[in-house]
Protein backbone atom coordinates (compact mmCIF):
# COMPACT_ATOMS: atom_id res chain seq x y z
CA UNK A 1 0.00 0.00 0.00
CA UNK A 2 1.20 3.49 -0.82
CA UNK A 3 2.13 6.30 1.50
CA UNK A 4 -0.30 9.23 1.41
CA UNK A 5 0.54 12.75 2.58
CA UNK A 6 -2.34 15.09 3.41
CA UNK A 7 -1.39 18.75 3.36
CA UNK A 8 -3.77 20.57 5.67
CA UNK A 9 -5.13 19.32 9.00
CA UNK A 10 -8.38 21.26 8.97
CA UNK A 11 -11.81 19.66 9.14
CA UNK A 12 -11.55 18.14 5.66
CA UNK A 13 -7.95 16.99 6.05
CA UNK A 14 -8.73 15.26 9.33
CA UNK A 15 -11.77 13.50 7.85
CA UNK A 16 -9.74 12.21 4.90
CA UNK A 17 -6.93 10.96 7.16
CA UNK A 18 -9.38 9.07 9.36
CA UNK A 19 -11.33 7.66 6.39
CA UNK A 20 -8.15 6.43 4.66
CA UNK A 21 -6.98 4.80 7.87
CA UNK A 22 -10.31 3.06 8.50
CA UNK A 23 -10.23 1.61 5.00
CA UNK A 24 -6.57 0.59 5.24
CA UNK A 25 -6.24 2.43 1.92
CA UNK A 26 -2.61 3.32 2.64
CA UNK A 27 0.20 1.84 4.70
CA UNK A 28 1.16 5.27 6.06
CA UNK A 29 -0.83 8.51 6.21
CA UNK A 30 1.10 11.68 7.05
CA UNK A 31 -0.98 14.67 8.11
CA UNK A 32 0.94 17.92 7.53
CA UNK A 33 -0.01 21.36 8.80
CA UNK A 34 2.11 24.31 9.91
CA UNK A 35 -0.43 25.38 12.55
CA UNK A 36 1.08 24.38 15.91
CA UNK A 37 0.59 20.77 16.93
CA UNK A 38 -2.79 20.34 15.24
CA UNK A 39 -1.62 17.72 12.76
CA UNK A 40 0.20 15.73 15.45
CA UNK A 41 -2.83 15.88 17.75
CA UNK A 42 -5.27 14.70 15.09
CA UNK A 43 -2.89 11.94 13.99
CA UNK A 44 -2.65 10.75 17.60
CA UNK A 45 -6.44 10.73 17.98
CA UNK A 46 -6.85 8.68 14.80
CA UNK A 47 -4.08 6.26 15.78
CA UNK A 48 -5.70 5.62 19.16
CA UNK A 49 -8.84 4.46 17.35
CA UNK A 50 -6.95 1.69 15.52
CA UNK A 51 -7.56 -1.08 18.10
CA UNK A 52 -11.28 -0.27 18.19
CA UNK A 53 -11.81 0.18 14.45
CA UNK A 54 -9.43 -2.59 13.43
CA UNK A 55 -7.12 -0.80 11.00
CA UNK A 56 -3.35 -1.09 10.65
CA UNK A 57 -2.56 2.16 8.82
CA UNK A 58 0.11 4.22 10.57
CA UNK A 59 -0.97 7.86 10.95
CA UNK A 60 1.55 10.57 11.86
CA UNK A 61 1.55 14.35 12.04
CA UNK A 62 4.10 16.98 11.07
CA UNK A 63 4.51 20.71 10.58
CA UNK A 64 7.14 20.30 7.86
CA UNK A 65 6.18 19.99 4.17
CA UNK A 66 9.26 17.86 3.58
CA UNK A 67 7.37 15.02 5.31
CA UNK A 68 5.59 14.58 1.96
CA UNK A 69 8.83 13.58 0.22
CA UNK A 70 8.18 9.83 0.24
CA UNK A 71 4.47 9.96 -0.55
CA UNK A 72 3.01 8.34 -3.65
CA UNK A 73 -0.12 10.49 -3.36
CA UNK A 74 -0.20 14.04 -1.99
CA UNK A 75 -3.66 15.28 -1.01
CA UNK A 76 -4.29 19.03 -0.87
CA UNK A 77 -6.95 19.61 1.81
CA UNK A 78 -7.61 22.58 4.13
CA UNK A 79 -5.57 24.32 6.79
CA UNK A 80 -6.30 24.05 10.48
CA UNK A 81 -7.36 27.15 12.39
CA UNK A 82 -4.52 29.16 13.87
CA UNK A 83 -4.06 28.54 17.62
CA UNK A 84 -5.77 31.26 19.60
CA UNK A 85 -7.42 32.71 16.49
CA UNK A 86 -11.09 33.55 16.12
CA UNK A 87 -13.17 30.51 15.26
CA UNK A 88 -14.27 30.45 11.63
CA UNK A 89 -16.92 27.89 10.64
CA UNK A 90 -15.64 27.84 7.06
CA UNK A 91 -12.75 25.65 5.93
CA UNK A 92 -9.44 27.37 5.20
CA UNK A 93 -8.62 26.08 1.74
CA UNK A 94 -5.70 27.18 -0.40
CA UNK A 95 -6.56 29.20 -3.48
CA UNK A 96 -5.09 31.59 -6.01
CA UNK A 97 -1.38 32.33 -6.07
CA UNK A 98 -0.83 30.85 -2.62
CA UNK A 99 -2.24 27.50 -3.75
CA UNK A 100 -0.10 27.53 -6.88
CA UNK A 101 3.02 28.28 -4.83
CA UNK A 102 2.16 25.35 -2.55
CA UNK A 103 1.91 22.95 -5.51
CA UNK A 104 5.21 24.27 -6.90
CA UNK A 105 6.91 23.63 -3.56
CA UNK A 106 5.40 20.16 -3.17
CA UNK A 107 6.33 19.22 -6.74
CA UNK A 108 9.96 19.99 -5.90
CA UNK A 109 9.75 17.91 -2.71
CA UNK A 110 7.90 14.96 -4.27
CA UNK A 111 8.51 15.13 -8.04
CA UNK A 112 6.99 11.71 -8.75
CA UNK A 113 3.94 11.99 -6.51
CA UNK A 114 0.36 12.17 -7.75
CA UNK A 115 -1.51 15.27 -6.57
CA UNK A 116 -5.15 15.12 -5.51
CA UNK A 117 -6.84 18.48 -4.90
CA UNK A 118 -9.99 17.69 -2.94
CA UNK A 119 -11.80 20.92 -2.06
CA UNK A 120 -14.66 22.45 -4.06
CA UNK A 121 -12.52 25.46 -5.01
CA UNK A 122 -9.66 23.42 -6.48
CA UNK A 123 -10.78 23.07 -10.10
CA UNK A 124 -8.83 26.17 -11.09
CA UNK A 125 -5.81 24.95 -9.12
CA UNK A 126 -5.71 21.78 -11.21
CA UNK A 127 -5.91 23.81 -14.42
CA UNK A 128 -3.22 26.32 -13.44
CA UNK A 129 -0.85 23.64 -12.13
CA UNK A 130 -0.80 21.97 -15.54
CA UNK A 131 -0.75 25.14 -17.61
CA UNK A 132 1.67 27.25 -15.56
CA UNK A 133 3.77 24.71 -13.65
CA UNK A 134 3.85 22.19 -16.51
CA UNK A 135 2.83 19.28 -14.31
CA UNK A 136 1.46 16.41 -16.39
CA UNK A 137 -2.34 16.41 -16.48
CA UNK A 138 -2.23 12.74 -15.55
CA UNK A 139 -0.51 13.58 -12.24
CA UNK A 140 -2.89 16.18 -10.78
CA UNK A 141 -6.66 15.80 -10.41
CA UNK A 142 -9.55 17.23 -8.42
CA UNK A 143 -11.90 14.84 -6.61
CA UNK A 144 -14.75 17.17 -5.53
CA UNK A 145 -16.67 16.35 -8.72
CA UNK A 146 -16.90 12.68 -7.64
CA UNK A 147 -18.69 13.84 -4.48
CA UNK A 148 -21.06 15.85 -6.69
CA UNK A 149 -21.85 12.76 -8.78
CA UNK A 150 -22.59 10.76 -5.61
CA UNK A 151 -24.97 13.48 -4.42
CA UNK A 152 -26.69 13.50 -7.82
CA UNK A 153 -27.11 9.71 -7.69
CA UNK A 154 -28.79 10.08 -4.29
CA UNK A 155 -31.28 12.61 -5.71
CA UNK A 156 -32.11 10.35 -8.66
CA UNK A 157 -32.48 7.36 -6.32
CA UNK A 158 -34.90 9.32 -4.15
CA UNK A 159 -36.99 10.20 -7.21
CA UNK A 160 -37.01 6.58 -8.41
CA UNK A 161 -37.43 5.06 -4.92
CA UNK A 162 -34.32 2.89 -5.26
CA UNK A 163 -30.93 2.65 -3.56
CA UNK A 164 -28.23 5.11 -4.73
CA UNK A 165 -26.08 2.03 -5.39
CA UNK A 166 -28.49 1.10 -8.19
CA UNK A 167 -28.00 4.44 -9.98
CA UNK A 168 -25.34 4.96 -12.63
CA UNK A 169 -24.99 8.56 -13.76
CA UNK A 170 -22.27 10.74 -15.25
CA UNK A 171 -21.91 14.50 -14.77
CA UNK A 172 -19.47 16.49 -16.85
CA UNK A 173 -18.54 20.15 -17.13
CA UNK A 174 -18.15 22.80 -14.45
CA UNK A 175 -20.51 22.86 -11.45
CA UNK A 176 -22.87 24.29 -10.57
CA UNK A 177 -24.16 26.18 -13.62
CA UNK A 178 -22.23 24.63 -16.52
CA UNK A 179 -22.87 20.96 -15.96
CA UNK A 180 -23.89 18.33 -18.49
CA UNK A 181 -25.75 15.27 -17.23
CA UNK A 182 -25.37 12.31 -19.59
CA UNK A 183 -29.01 11.21 -19.33
CA UNK A 184 -28.70 8.98 -22.40
CA UNK A 185 -26.06 6.94 -20.61
CA UNK A 186 -27.70 6.92 -17.16
CA UNK A 187 -29.14 3.70 -15.77
CA UNK A 188 -31.06 2.36 -12.77
CA UNK A 189 -30.40 -1.26 -11.90
CA UNK A 190 -28.83 -1.76 -15.32
CA UNK A 191 -31.87 -0.42 -17.22
CA UNK A 192 -31.79 2.81 -19.22
CA UNK A 193 -33.05 5.70 -17.13
CA UNK A 194 -34.53 7.54 -20.13
CA UNK A 195 -37.04 4.72 -20.54
CA UNK A 196 -38.10 5.05 -16.90
CA UNK A 197 -38.19 8.84 -16.45
CA UNK A 198 -39.87 11.47 -18.61
CA UNK A 199 -38.06 14.46 -20.11
CA UNK A 200 -39.83 17.04 -17.86
CA UNK A 201 -38.75 15.16 -14.75
CA UNK A 202 -35.17 14.96 -16.04
CA UNK A 203 -35.14 18.71 -16.64
CA UNK A 204 -36.45 19.30 -13.13
CA UNK A 205 -33.81 17.02 -11.66
CA UNK A 206 -31.06 18.84 -13.56
CA UNK A 207 -31.97 22.03 -11.68
CA UNK A 208 -32.10 20.23 -8.34
CA UNK A 209 -28.75 18.56 -8.96
CA UNK A 210 -27.07 21.89 -9.76
CA UNK A 211 -28.25 23.22 -6.41
CA UNK A 212 -26.32 20.46 -4.60
CA UNK A 213 -23.03 22.29 -5.23
CA UNK A 214 -20.96 22.89 -3.16
CA UNK A 215 -20.96 19.51 -1.46
CA UNK A 216 -20.04 19.13 2.21
CA UNK A 217 -16.85 17.89 3.89
CA UNK A 218 -18.02 14.31 4.57
CA UNK A 219 -18.95 13.80 0.92
CA UNK A 220 -15.64 15.37 -0.17
CA UNK A 221 -13.68 13.07 2.15
CA UNK A 222 -15.51 9.98 0.86
CA UNK A 223 -14.83 11.02 -2.74
CA UNK A 224 -11.14 11.61 -2.00
CA UNK A 225 -10.84 8.12 -0.50
CA UNK A 226 -12.52 6.60 -3.54
CA UNK A 227 -10.03 8.31 -5.86
CA UNK A 228 -7.07 7.25 -3.69
CA UNK A 229 -8.36 3.66 -3.90
CA UNK A 230 -8.33 3.92 -7.69
CA UNK A 231 -4.86 5.49 -7.77
CA UNK A 232 -3.60 2.67 -5.56
CA UNK A 233 -5.01 0.05 -7.92
CA UNK A 234 -7.64 -1.18 -5.43
CA UNK A 235 -10.51 -0.25 -7.74
CA UNK A 236 -10.80 -0.14 -11.52
CA UNK A 237 -14.16 1.60 -11.69
CA UNK A 238 -14.12 5.02 -13.40
CA UNK A 239 -14.40 8.05 -11.14
CA UNK A 240 -15.29 11.64 -11.99
CA UNK A 241 -12.45 14.11 -11.49
CA UNK A 242 -11.59 17.66 -12.42
CA UNK A 243 -9.15 17.13 -15.28
CA UNK A 244 -6.93 19.79 -16.85
CA UNK A 245 -7.40 20.33 -20.60
CA UNK A 246 -5.00 18.90 -23.14
CA UNK A 247 -3.58 22.04 -24.74
CA UNK A 248 -1.64 19.92 -27.23
CA UNK A 249 -4.93 19.37 -29.04
CA UNK A 250 -4.63 22.97 -30.24
CA UNK A 251 -7.78 24.24 -28.48
CA UNK A 252 -7.49 26.09 -25.18
CA UNK A 253 -10.14 24.96 -22.74
CA UNK A 254 -10.93 24.90 -19.04
CA UNK A 255 -10.46 22.11 -16.53
CA UNK A 256 -13.73 20.25 -16.17
CA UNK A 257 -15.33 17.27 -14.49
CA UNK A 258 -14.85 14.16 -16.62
CA UNK A 259 -15.13 10.41 -15.92
CA UNK A 260 -11.65 8.92 -15.87
CA UNK A 261 -9.95 5.60 -15.31
CA UNK A 262 -7.04 5.76 -12.88
CA UNK A 263 -4.02 3.62 -12.12
CA UNK A 264 -0.84 3.70 -10.02
CA UNK A 265 0.72 6.20 -12.45
CA UNK A 266 -2.26 8.57 -12.37
CA UNK A 267 -4.92 9.17 -14.99
CA UNK A 268 -4.95 6.41 -17.59
CA UNK A 269 -7.74 7.66 -19.85
CA UNK A 270 -10.88 9.77 -20.03
CA UNK A 271 -13.94 7.51 -20.30
CA UNK A 272 -16.55 9.56 -22.13
CA UNK A 273 -20.18 8.49 -21.63
CA UNK A 274 -22.66 8.41 -24.50
CA UNK A 275 -23.84 11.98 -25.12
CA UNK A 276 -26.61 13.33 -27.28
CA UNK A 277 -25.80 16.03 -29.82
CA UNK A 278 -27.21 18.70 -27.53
CA UNK A 279 -25.21 17.41 -24.55
CA UNK A 280 -22.02 17.33 -26.63
CA UNK A 281 -22.44 20.98 -27.66
CA UNK A 282 -23.25 21.95 -24.07
CA UNK A 283 -20.05 20.28 -22.84
CA UNK A 284 -17.93 22.00 -25.49
CA UNK A 285 -19.43 25.35 -24.49
CA UNK A 286 -18.86 24.66 -20.78
CA UNK A 287 -15.18 23.90 -21.32
CA UNK A 288 -14.50 26.75 -23.72
CA UNK A 289 -12.25 29.54 -22.45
Amino acid sequence: MREVAIVGAGELGGLVAHALARRNAAGVVRLIDGSGHTAEGKALDIGQAAPVEGFTTVVSGSTDLSAAAGAGVVVIADRAEQPGGARNPERHDWHGEEALALIRQLNAIAPRALFLCIDVSHRELVERSVRELHISRSRILGSASEAFVAAAAAIVALEMDVSPRDVTISILGIPPHRIVIAWEDAAVGGFSLTGMMTEPIRRQLTGRIGALWPVGPYALAAAACKVVDSLSGHSRRPVTCFVAPDDQAGVRARAAALPVRLGPEGMVEVVMPRLSGVERVALDNAMML
